[in-house]
């Protein structure tokens, strides 16, 4: 197990593909940090990471306030006794024509996928920093960090700056030790697919499911990308195999979009 004994902060952990990182970081011996502003769900996937033997703790916070995240890191670092992972996970989507975004709603999306992204970088960076430790910082992109989608375009603006954060904060953090990437998965098969197909469905007058199965059409491997695929991915990551890895932002997307 590679990062055996490591300990790795996991935002968005609750549900979907941030608990399928946290499960599986947890199965390659880490031990486990929840974040997440659901605290039944958090209660959830401890449960499901103290069954495989790791310590875990988890705390409610919110990754659009910066106080929140470095209370966080601060709390996970306490309670584990180390701090040698930061997941970035957290994120929320956005379906509506741009001639229809309001103020409200771009400050909502971008508070919650560009800052709560610059929190956690600069947080953990901040306490790998003082500890003059080596340490990963993992963040969600998307494939519509690399190409932007109809009805998509404020979330893909989103998912492009996290990606010229990665690269600031690989060149900035690199004489440190701290390697500094990101991942970007396709349609996956999680809540927050279902929300998008809904609101597409609402705006366009499909039926349910029909956008959904038309991305998923569009995957090489002729599936739909699951929480395990982005996750054993994000295991790579935060390993040791990828130290000489920095400022990346891959696809991992089954063959949907190739740069």
């Amino acid at each position: 197990m590679k990062i055996d004994g490591k300990v790795a902060l996991v935002t968005g952990a609750g549900q979907g593909i941030g608990r399928g990182i946290a499960l599986r970081l947890a199965h390659d011996g880490a031990h486990i940090g929840i974040v997440d502003v659901h605290e039944d769900k958090m209660m959830s996937v401890a449960k499901e990471i103290e069954a495989l033997g790791r310590k875990v703790t988890f705390i409610k916070a919110d990754v659009s306030n910066r106080d929140e995240v470095i209370r966080a890191i601060d709390h996970v670092e306490s309670k584990l006794g180390s701090f040698d992972i930061m997941v970035n996970n957290a994120g929320i989507a956005q379906v509506k024509p741009l001639l229809e975004v309001t103020p409200e709603e771009l400050n909502r999306i971008y508070q919650i996928n560009v800052a709560g992204v610059l929190w956690g970088i600069q947080a953990a960076a901040k306490k790998f920093i003082s500890k003059k430790k080596k340490g990963k910082i993992i963040s969600a992109c998307s494939i519509a960090g690399h190409e932007g989608y109809a009805m998509l375009g404020v979330y893909s603006s989103t998912k492009f700056a996290v990606r010229g954060l990665t690269q600031a904060a690989a060149k900035e953090f690199a004489s440190f030790g701290i390697n500094v990437n990101a991942y970007c998965p396709g349609v996956v098969g999680t809540d927050m697919w279902t929300e998008i197909d809904k609101r597409f469905s609402e705006i366009t007058g499909a039926k349910i499911g029909e956008t959904y199965n038309k991305y998923v059409g569009n995957i090489a491997l002729g599936r739909a990308e699951t929480p395990d695929d982005v996750a054993s991915f994000v295991s790579y990551l935060a390993g040791p195999d990828s130290d000489y890895m920095t400022g990346q932002a891959p696809l991992i997307d089954g063959g949907m979009v190739y740069r």
